[in-house]
């Protein structure tokens, strides 16, 4: 802050002070060097003017603070900064000319001789510009190009604009860029006040009218300002204001609303809140977003990788970006919040760790002390006193709020600042709440339906995370966090068995949280079970089936005598039994623990549970192929939805039937009981899903798909195959896609469309892996070979072999008969009749366990027939009485689908032997019955064989 170097009454208007090739003008405040404007700043020229009237004589640094920096506390290392400030605008020292000399222990002394004269009345000089007194602008300025073009326009049509953030946003840098971007529109009357170093809120007005070149001693300094302003055009960069906010936010609004031509542009990490302010919000640089590996071409389009790599470069540590190194930054960039001080401090580390090395070392809070540049300022210098300087300035009650926030990770509620506040009232924890968003250290999403949300950008959170442990308080919070968590998930939980939609996957991050805390030995074992059985509604939306089995683990394990036989073990038997059966296979454990929670649902005499186990238990029967089982249990779960008034939970029900008679080889009964009330395709997502895993409402659209192209519809069963992928992908739960690319590849594969079928499964084996859905990556390994077979490969019989016994000894058995017919084929095709009949004939054992029933039984019979009919030796009598009865097995089901294969069959067999007119009538019969499709495989071979005969 600058002072009047005299009296305005002392001042002799025409005075000019010469010295070397320099003119100071005092009355204009103006340095001129040959008739041109030297630009200098404020505090240096008042420095110059104090010297240079009483040049010859050593003024002490004492005198000069005072002189300079009136009423303010400030340290000789800032005098010495200007003094340097000083000599650099004159040439001090330049060609062995001294202006300024340095008396060691006492002060400085002006030694050059120095003039006076009065001012000839002539022209201003060539480039008269009053002096901005702006820092340097950055000669390249990363990712803002925007938010200055949009600041410097709301600066001409508003006239008040505050840019607001975060500390380390990089306000400073835009407000200075826009400062100069605004020099010619304001004519250089633009002028930029540091309050950052400003200790007492009261001198705050000196402090603005220093910058402005008045000289005051008026007790209202403010009015005095509005006077001296009122026939000017001046633009007020007002920076770091959050610390006086006290001061200038009144300063600000009176200077705005009684001076017309004054603009102001403040940066600040809160509102001033005044009347006409216009507040632009500083968002963080933008980052590659979460999700798939991005490639080093797309991260260099992000600005803040683009900063990392020009500070990493500028740094001395040249960073050519690859692909492989691409998407540590581009994760290093998101965990650092797009925070342009913290990216270029992670930057300045990669000349001696390396990129790889940088991004672990953000796994601990030894980031929040980095250096950045020497000639910051001090709070800037590192995170963590970039951070203690807003930390500074909250009061207790927002420091022990800021701290106990930091036990979220991502977003969180009003409702989870009114869990952790405790001891602070509820009203006030929300005001309190308040006031840290408008100070910036909490970041708002406006939200949906739910309301606003509200975070912790990671680094205020690592630091509030070490002032929690300071303070003793983790354990506590913590408690509370798990507490709050666990009561949120059982709220939802009921909200979703009552039919109302929610998403569970946003608690994820912090009931992980809570679950380590819990189960620590500093934790609450107890309320971890009861957490732990809340939570698996969650896990099984996200299909993060291992977590679930690893945490149900753990808490039965933990479960006290008086919860074993309750509610709470049910729960976690449940998800314990689903979780490994989709993982790692359908053994006799998952079956135990399904009907052991069955059991305790009947002991609560709860149907809602009842049903979902129920429905547990039927994908259980149908993956073991155990189909009469499966089918009692659909007929149970019937009756169980009688009792309850839910017209979804009876349609699902329904479902689960008409899955069961579809796999028994009922293609119309199937069909009647999926499509009996609700159109599959209109039941919501949510009612149908029952939390275990999976979709009841894609298994039936599974079913009706497959249905379709068994009754004769090939081209209906296309349509629902396609759809039912599509909603199976926009429901995103992994098991719920794996089941509808498994089932829906068949009817691909029955249309003869290999490329399709071979897109489809590929999809799932990569679905599969990625997942971690152990059996249905072996099924997708399967189901590949199976169709390499149909394209003739007869190489990978063995491969199919091996993935059989695999599947097997995980008791995955209901696509067992599908890969031995395939198998069968292939061994014919090999030339290997003898194994061939064999494994044909282990598929139709496979049958026996449901009676001779199967939805694939007439193609087995088919397959088997051919293979007698067609080997080397042919037994002829054997293999047609087999193939008629593939077509009465098939006319049985009502299957035409697997009908027109075996008419097909037979029809080429007799035509071989002579009995064309046979031939012809049999497979005309059937091809005459079908009204579409007629450009699929099976249709077109049949049409190409009856335009022979």
């Amino acid at each position: 802050m600058s002072a009047p170097f005299m009296n305005e009454e002392s001042l002799r208007p025409a005075d000019v002070c010469t010295f070397g090739p320099f003119q100071l003008h005092p009355r204009e405040r103006r340095l001129e060097r040959d008739g041109h404007v030297v630009r200098i700043g404020s505090r240096a020229l008042e420095i110059l003017l104090a010297l240079t009237e009483r040049a010859g004589e050593v003024m002490t640094k004492e005198e000069l603070i005072a002189r300079v920096w009136p009423d303010v506390a400030v340290e000789e290392s800032g005098l010495r900064v200007h003094i340097a400030g000083l000599r650099k605008a004159i040439g001090d020292g330049q060609e062995g000319v001294r202006y300024v000399a340095n008396v060691p222990g006492r002060g400085y002394t002006f030694i050059a001789r120095v003039s006076r004269a009065e001012a000839p009345a002539t022209a201003a000089p060539r480039d008269a510009h009053r002096n901005h007194d702006l820092p340097s602008r950055f000669d390249r300025i990363i990712g803002r190009d925007a938010a200055i073009r949009e600041i410097s326009e709301e600066l001409v049509s508003r006239r008040f604009v505050s840019i607001v953030g975060p500390g380390g946003m990089g306000k400073t840098t835009v407000a200075v860029a826009v400062a100069h971007a605004m020099l010619s529109e304001f004519a250089d009357d633009v002028h930029f006040v540091d309050l950052g170093s400003l200790t007492d809120p009261r001198h705050v007005p000196l402090c603005v009218a220093s910058a402005l070149g008045l000289s005051v001693h008026a007790d209202d300094i403010v009015a005095r300002l509005i006077v001296f302003l009122e026939e000017r055009r001046p633009l007020l960069v007002l920076d770091s204001c959050e610390h006086v906010m006290d001061a200038i936010a009144p300063l600000a609004e009176r200077l705005s609303g009684h001076v017309a031509g004054v603009h102001i542009l403040a940066t600040s990490r809160e509102t001033l809140r005044v009347e006409g302010e216009h507040v632009y919000r500083m968002m963080p640089l933008e980052a590659p977003p979460e999700g798939d590996a991005v490639t080093a071409e797309e991260a260099l389009t992000f600005p803040a990788v683009q900063l990392f790599v020009e500070r990493a470069t500028a740094g001395g540590a040249p960073v050519l970006l690859t692909d492989v190194d691409a998407p540590a930054v581009a994760d290093m960039c998101r965990r650092l919040d797009g925070i342009a001080l913290a990216i270029e401090f992670a930057a300045g580390r990669v000349g001696a760790f390396g990129i790889r090395g940088t991004a672990s070392l953000l796994e601990n809070r030894f980031k929040l002390l980095w250096h950045g540049r020497r000639t910051a300022l001090p709070r800037h210098r590192t995170l963590r006193a970039l951070l203690d300087w807003s930390h500074d300035l909250l009061n207790d009650v927002e420091r022990r709020i800021l701290r106990r926030l930091s036990i979220f990770v991502g977003f969180f509620s009003l409702d989870a600042v009114a869990a952790i506040a405790d001891d602070v009232d509820g009203e006030q924890a929300v005001q309190t709440l308040s006031s840290l968003e408008e100070k910036s250290l909490v970041s708002t999403d406006a939200g949906g339906d739910e309301g606003a949300r509200y975070r912790l950008l990671d680094t205020v959170r690592d630091y509030a995370q070490a002032k929690l442990q300071e303070a003793n308080e983790h354990d506590a919070v913590s408690r509370l966090h798990a507490t709050y968590m666990c009561m949120t998930l059982e709220r939802e939980n009921r909200a979703i068995s009552s039919g109302r939609a929610t998403s569970l996957g946003q608690y994820l991050a912090n009931v992980r949280v809570a679950l380590n805390w819990s189960f620590t030995g500093r934790g609450c074992s107890k309320l971890g079970t009861r957490l732990a059985a809340a939570a698996t509604p969650m896990f099984m939306e996200s299909s993060l089936l291992t977590e679930c089995r690893q945490w149900g683990e753990i808490a039965l394990a933990a479960l006290d005598d008086a919860d074993r036989g309750t509610r709470l073990e049910m729960t976690l038997r449940a998800a314990l039994a689903v979780a490994a059966m989709f993982t790692n296979g359908n053994s006799p454990d998952v079956h135990s623990g399904l009907t052991r929670a069955l059991e305790l649902a009947e002991a609560v005499d709860d149907p809602h549970e009842q049903l979902r186990l129920l429905g547990a238990l039927h994908i259980l029967g149908t993956r073991t192929a155990d189909l009469r089982d499966a089918l009692v249990v659909a007929k149970r779960s019937l009756e169980v939805s009688k009792r309850l008034a839910d017209p979804v939970a009876r349609t699902v029900a329904g479902w689960m039937l008409g899955t069961t008679l579809h796999l028994l080889g009922d293609p119309e009964g199937a069909e009647q009981h999926c499509q009996a009330s609700d159109d599959p395709f209109s039941v919501s997502k949510s009612a149908a899903m029952f939390q275990f895993g999976f979709d009841h409402r894609i298994r039936t659209l599974v079913v009706i798909a497959r249905t379709r192209w068994l009754l004769g519809y090939p081209e209906e069963a296309l349509h629902v195959a396609n759809r039912t992928i599509r909603q199976a992908a926009e429901l995103g739960q992994p098991t719920t896609v794996a089941i509808s690319l498994v089932w829906m590849s068949s009817v691909f594969v029955w249309r003869g469309d290999f490329d399709a079928a071979a897109e489809v499964i590929e999809r799932l084996v990569k679905h599969a892996e990625k997942h971690s859905l152990g059996p249905y990556y072996t099924v997708g390994l399967a189901l590949q070979a199976e169709l390499a077979v149909k394209r003739g490969d007869v190489t990978v019989v063995e491969a199919l072999r091996r993935n059989m016994e695999i599947l097997h000894e995980g008791r995955h058995e209901l696509l067992q008969t599908v890969f031995a017919t395939a198998a069968a084929e292939g061994l014919a095709g090999a030339g290997q009749y003898e194994r061939a009949l064999s494994t044909i004939d282990l598929a139709l054992e496979m049958t026996d366990r449901n009676g001779r029933a199967s939805f694939d039984l007439p193609e087995i019979l088919r397959v088997k027939g051919s293979l007698l009919v067609s080997k080397p030796e042919p037994d002829e009598a054997e293999g047609e009485r087999w193939l008629l009865e593939a077509l009465d097995g098939s006319r049985r089901q009502k299957a035409l689908g697997w009908e027109l294969r075996a008419a097909t069959t037979m029809a080429r067999h007799w035509a071989s032997r002579g009995r064309v007119t046979e031939a012809r009538d049999l497979l005309g019969a059937v091809y005459r019955r079908f009204t579409q499709g007629f450009q699929t495989a099976d249709l077109l071979a049949a049409k190409a064989l009856l335009s022979k005969w």
